[in-house]
């Protein structure tokens, strides 16, 4: 999807690091590290960051302390992230929103992805899944596609709230299958399964963890998932790519990653990012992810300055379709 020019430059804002001798990394830290959430405390953006950052102060030696600032969909807690950069010990961990659709949708995040953050690695990836309520006469994706597509606005779909990466989502699988849905924001996830089960709406995309606890009730039905491998906490729901004539890469993921501030030294953002995929190696760790809805995502730097550019560029195109419809 990504084309030459973003590939290069994605790659060269993940590469252009070089490792620097070991003493300069030995050095570091030399006192508490702070890492900026743009979401609130218990909220799973939260629980994400202190999976990985509980072990990493052990790891690091000196206390972590994760500073909470909500707001704007996460990118108050990077605006913090990067007001309070300067000592080399101040880093955020974020969705993928604010890294990726956020500058399209919002007038002045108050930041610039390409030159203001430095990529260090993916945390966790999750797909979201398309679900009905167990009461609807719609069994299966190409069963939803027909529905959908008989007339424009035939199924509504509830979403987390406009511009969400579960409205985006719904969005992209429509231009996919070539249907017309209605969207009806909510706030949250639990919101948009009661009107599921009520009958006000007829499907939503959303985490797996948000809609499997009403799968094994009996009271959803989980039609498929957007990851391009079946999810291990539901292996059986199939994969959307490839069914119904939707394309054989479809693909819809939500993201975690630690990042830092642009200016850090690159010793230390390499050691961060051997550090955390260290981490995420362990199965202890990704189980405490796989019970949360998230998979462990360990990579190199390039590996997530790719994930930005990639999705950026297909998240644009759906919001562009998006506003045109407005």
């Amino acid at each position: 999807m990504t084309n030459h020019l973003t590939r290069s430059a994605a790659l060269g804002l993940g590469l252009a690091f070089a490792a620097v001798p070991a003493a300069a990394q030995d050095a570091w830290p030399t006192g508490p590290v702070h890492v900026y959430v743009g979401f609130p405390a218990g909220s799973s953006p939260d629980v994400l960051a202190r999976i990985i950052t509980d072990p990493l102060a052990e790891r690091l030696g000196q206390p972590i302390v994760v500073e909470n600032r909500p707001g704007a969909g996460g990118v108050i807690g990077i605006q913090q992230m990067l007001a309070a950069a300067g000592d080399g010990h101040t880093f955020g961990t974020t969705i993928n929103g604010p890294m990726t659709t956020s500058q399209r949708m919002m007038d002045d995040t108050g930041y610039d992805v390409a030159t203001d953050i430095v990529p260090v690695t993916l945390i966790a990836t999750s797909p979201l899944v398309l679900a009905v309520s167990s009461a609807s006469e719609i069994t299966d994706v190409g069963g939803f596609i027909a529905a959908a597509g008989a007339e424009p606005e035939a199924i509504a779909y509830g979403s987390v709230g406009q511009g969400s990466g579960a409205h985006l989502t719904a969005e992209l699988f429509a231009a996919e299958a070539g249907v017309e849905m209605l969207h009806v924001p909510f706030t949250s996830y639990a919101e948009v399964t009661t009107s599921i089960m009520g009958g006000e709406i007829d499907a939503g995309f959303m985490a797996p963890s948000a809609a499997l606890p009403h799968v094994e009730a009996g009271t959803m039905r989980m039609l498929g998932i957007t990851s391009a491998e079946p999810f291990p906490q539901a292996p059986d729901v199939p994969v959307l790519a490839g069914q119904a004539g939707l394309p054989d890469d479809f693909r819809a993921e939500l993201w975690n990653a630690f990042i830092a501030p642009a200016g850090t030294d690159p010793a230390v953002v390499e050691r961060l990012n051997a550090e955390i995929n260290d981490i995420l190696s362990d199965p202890a760790v990704q189980e405490q992810l796989l019970n949360m809805g998230w998979s462990a995502a360990p990579g190199t730097q390039g590996d997530l300055a790719e994930r930005i550019a990639a999705d950026t560029e297909m998240w644009g195109a759906v919001i562009d379709r998006v506003q045109a419809q407005q």
